[in-house]
Order: C-alpha cells, then sequence, then structure tokens
C-alpha cells in the first residue's frame, strides 16, 4: 500500500491549479451526493487495527514502531468543529523494538479538540496534550486538521473553502500507480486549510473521496507528507464510509519509515448526539507554553549538563573550542542551549555536534547547529538519512529554520555538510581533555546508537538507556531492557563510570544508582 502512493506525493506537488471553483465545486456535490454527506451532521466509528509512533524507528531501514489497537473510537462534530478520539493500544504481539515513551500492559489515550483547543484526558482528568505534535506543530491545528482529513470532513472544507480548485484529472497507468485502486480515474480537488495547509483530496470514478493528503511542519523532513488512505468503502445507513482507513505520516520516497496507522471499521453511526465538549477551565486558564529554559549545571571542569527540560546536552569545553553532545528537540531548544553554553564558555565555537541517535526527539535540533557551520559526529548508518534528507534543500514553507533561510550553501554540492561516521571507537581530543565516543550494541530502543565518555572524569553520557526513576517509580519492562543493555556496554568497553549524565530526567545520577538498578534489571526484578 505504501508503494502505491509514491506517484501521489510527486504528483501532488508538481501540478498547478488547472480547474475552476466551478469545476471542484461540481466534483465536490457529485461526491457529497454518493457519500451521503447531506446526512451527516455528527459521526461516530469504531475500529480495531494498529497504530506507530512516528520518528522512533529501530533503525533508518525500518517502519516506525507498531503497538495493537484492541479498541477505538472516534466521535466528530462537524458543525461545532470538535472531535473526540479514544483507543486503547498494547504491544501486543509487535516486537519490543523502537522509542517512544515506554508502558506496560494497555495504555488508554483520549485526544479531543473543541473551541480550537485541544487537551487530553488523564483518567477523567483533562490535561494539556504536551510539548508540540513531533516538537514543532501545535496540538489544536493538529486536531482541527485531522477532522479535515475524514472524507466527509473534506468534503464540507472544501466546499466553504474560497480557494478551492480541481489540480488534475488522472488515470492511473504504469508510471503513476498510486492514484486509485485498480486503475480507476481520479479527480484531484486541492484548497487551504486553516490558512496555511495545503490539503487534497482525490475523488474517484464512483465519487468516492479515496484519499486525502497533507503537510505538516516537521523538524526532520520539512513539508513532511500526511496522508490517509480511504478504502473498501461500505453502506452504513445510507452514509457511505471507508472500513478501512490507512494513515501514512513521512513520506517514502524518501525513508521506508511512513505507515503511521491502519484501522479496520466494525460500526458507523450518523448524527448521534454528541455530548458538549466544553473547553475545560483549568485547560482555557492555564497558564501559555513555558518558556524554553536552558540551564547550564557544572559536571566537571569545562564539562556542562544543559538541562531544564525534558531533554539534556551536555557540553565539553576544548582547547579552542566545544564539542555538544545532543541537539534534542527543535531549533528554538537549540538557540536556548547555545546561549546558556556561551554565558559559560564564552568566546569558543561549537565545532562538534555529537548526536546518540536517528530519534525525531533527539535530533530535531541538529540544523541549528549545521547552520552556524558545526560538523556532526554520528554513527555511520544514520549519516546518509541526515546528509540526503534532514539536510537536504527540501521545501520547508511551514516552519522555516536557520538553515533554510540563510546558509543554503551548507546543502548544495559545493559545500556539503560535514559529517564524521563513527562505526567504531572515535576520540575528540586536546591533549587534555579527551571526549571517547562509542558504538552501543544490544538495544532494543534503538539500533545505531552512540554512548560519549569522559575517561579523565569518569562520566558516562548516554540517551533513553538509561533514565534515573523517580524514587518507588516502576520502571516499564523495555526501560530495564535498555539498562541491561547499557550496563553490558560498560562492562563490554570496560568503562571506569563514576558518574552518569543523562539526556531525560533527573541528571547526574551516581554509578552506585545505575548498578542497583541493573542488577535489578537481570535478576528480573523492579
Amino acid at each position: 500500500m505504501a508503494r502505491r502512493m509514491l506517484a501521489l506525493g510527486a504528483l501532488l506537488a508538481l501540478v498547478g491549479a488547472s480547474g475552476s471553483a466551478q469545476d471542484a465545486r461540481a466534483v465536490l456535490q457529485a461526491s457529497a451526493a454518493a457519500m451521503g454527506l447531506n446526512n451527516v451532521k455528527t459521526i461516530q466509528y469504531s475500529a480495531t487495527g494498529w497504530n506507530a509512533l512516528v520518528g522512533q524507528s529501530h533503525n533508518l531501514s525500518e517502519d516506525w514502531p507498531r503497538f495493537e489497537v484492541t479498541s477505538y473510537t472516534r466521535v466528530i462534530d462537524y458543525d461545532a468543529n470538535t472531535s473526540r478520539e479514544e483507543f486503547t493500544r498494547r504491544r501486543g504481539n509487535y516486537p519490543m523494538r523502537g522509542g517512544g515513551a515506554p508502558f506496560d500492559g494497555d495504555q488508554r489515550v483520549v485526544q479531543i479538540v473543541s473551541g480550537g483547543v485541544a487537551w487530553n484526558l488523564q483518567g477523567e482528568k483533562p490535561v494539556p496534550p504536551g510539548r508540540p505534535y513531533l516538537e514543532v506543530m501545535p496540538h489544536n491545528e493538529l486536531r482541527q486538521l485531522e477532522i479535515i482529513l475524514t472524507p466527509h470532513g473534506f468534503l464540507k472544507a472544501a466546499m466553504a473553502a474560497k480557494d478551492v480548485r480541481v489540480l488534475s484529472t488522472a488515470i492511473v497507468g504504469p508510471t503513476n500507480a498510486g492514484l486509485t485502486e485498480n486503475g480507476r480515474r481520479a479527480t484531484l480537488v486541492a484548497f487551504t486549510a486553516l490558512g496555511k495547509y495545503k490539503v487534497v483530496g482525490a475523488i474517484n470514478d464512483k465519487n468516492l473521496v479515496e484519499l486525502t493528503t497533507t503537510w505538516i511542519p516537521n523538524a526532520v523532513y520539512g513539508d513532511m507528507l500526511y496522508e490517509i488512505r480511504h478504502l473498501n468503502y461500505k453502506d452504513f445507513g445510507g452514509v457511505q464510509f471507508p472500513a478501512t482507513i490507512h494513515v501514512h505520516q513521512g513520506d517514502p520516497v524518501l525513508n521506508p519509515a511512513h505507515n503511521m496507522m491502519e484501522i479496520r471499521v466494525s460500526n458507523v453511526q450518523t448524527n448521534v448526539a454528541v455530548p458538549a465538549m466544553s473547553v475545560p477551565e483549568d485547560i482555557r486558564k492555564g497558564p501559555a507554553a513555558p518558556p524554553i529554559r536552558a540551564e547550564a549545571q557544572k559536571l566537571a571542569d569545562g564539562v556542562w549538563l544543559i538541562a531544564g527540560g525534558s531533554h539534556h546536552s551536555v557540553a565539553v569545553e576544548f582547547a579552542d573550542h566545544i564539542a555538544m553532545i545532543e541537539a534534542p528537540l527543535n531549533e528554538e531548544r537549540s538557540i536556548a542551549v547555545l546561549d546558556a553554553v556561551a554565558k559559560v564558555i564564552p568566546k569558543k565555537l561549537v565545532r562538534y555536534i555529537v548526536n546518540t541517535h536517528h530519534h525525531f526527539d533527539h535530533s530535531s535540533g541538529l540544523r541549528t547547529y549545521i547552520a552556524q557551520g558545526s560538523t556532526l559526529v554520528t554513527h555511520r548508518d544514520n549519516a546518509d538519512f541526515y546528509e540526503h534528507v534532514m539536510f537536504h534543500p527540501a521545501p520547508r514553507t511551514l516552519m522555516p529554520d536557520r538553515l533554510a533561510m540563510f546558509y543554503p550553501n551548507f546543502t548544495t554540492s559545493r559545500r556539503p555538510v560535514p559529517i564524521e561516521r563513527v562505526n567504531q571507537k572515535y576520540v575528540l581530543s586536546d591533549g587534555t581533555r579527551t571526549l571517547e565516543l562509542y558504538p552501543m550494541l544490544g538495544s532494543t530502543h534503538i539500533g545505531p546508537m552512540l554512548i560519549a565518555y569522559l575517561p579523565k572524569e569518569k562520566i558516562l553520557v548516554n540517551a533513553d538507556m538509561y533514565t534515573p526513576p523517580a524514587p518507588g517509580a516502576q520502571v516499564p519492562s523495555q526501560a530495564m531492557q535498555g539498562v541491561v543493555a547499557l550496563a553490558n556496554n560498560i562492562q563490554r568497553l570496560r568503562l571506569d563510570v563514576a558518574m552518569h549524565a543523562t539526556l531525560h530526567g533527573n541528571s547526574p545520577s551516581p554509578h552506585e544508582a545505575f548498578l542497583k538498578l541493573a542488577a535489578a534489571a537481570k535478576a528480573g526484578t523492579n
């Protein structure tokens, strides 16, 4: 299914407006009649299937890691522009492989948008949805856009759009397989949603909305493809609705990872009574997004932990430059970290930016360092992806960054991105201070992974393998596997560790605390 989408993504990037609004409205009206749109004010559908954690693949040749979705229900009030999506997921039969927040057993997720405001439920308590989606896109915009990407939501939004138009009519052939199934004709209708997101729908020769596509901002991909395939339509009480919904996030032309969800719809009800989804007072009156905090804490002479958020970095001072370990989250975080480092290590440039692994939350700030001329040091298996995808001058219209706006020559053949590719012990040294980098082995969380070690200071820097737990906290089984893997690598490499500078959690942490947790993990206790 993924490969059938390739030509459509390429086509949508190239075609221009070739039809009028009048043409588009005729197509939309025919589709509305075929799909029973006039009978749909609200809709509720239930399903099972799987979903995946975008940006958390085990390695760059694999898809996003999947979880079984044992129950899924979504209710939408199109007139009120509200949606409540609830699902329960678990590891199930999928391997414990890849990243994301680890959990054991079943995890219930409830995601709501109403009145242009997004929130989640934790139990029955309304809570903010957390950091922006994939560290960049506001959740309220994403969830409103996802209403529009439903088949009936697309028709309603397109009919109301002032800039709706027909892009093209195409017939599937050997060179563009993917527009519709089985070689049928499709008409592409486009408009702008929420003032900035281009939305395109493929309406097939049965007047059914077969594909809805948009692009969302992402620090790794730039304008990232987000498309939903609506398959196997069935009649539910006079309304046509897909029995299979398959979602892509990420471009399969660039990387194998792109399949985000597939659910099999078992029940559809229209015009159900939707309870009022008033924005909770705690959410409405809650504080705005907190400012980025980057706080420097001295670990040893010339070694600083830059914390203050969910993800940390470590700055290592050399005679005439700085090596920074990790550029997490986004450009805003990277700028704050650089400002904090400049205060404690003035008048020295960051010559090296060390990247532990490719997961989006740990790599999304790299472009900021490349823009200022830093050399990337990363695992060999990640380098081609960074060079040809993340640092490639692909469109970044939704979230232009420093590299895209001011330093385009860094991403041309005339001035290639400087990358050091690590596949064995790698040393940075000025004769006084030494920083050693080692590839990790045996992790279920990630394949290509580096750990950093300062032998003089006896400090080990790791991401995601060991995060000091809160007192009395239950550590998920996958996190315990990471602790065991790190302990095995410390033993394999014969590292003399006194302190762990972890890139998450309460850092730093003494080695004794790590050894205690590692012993419990190996014994199967927690």
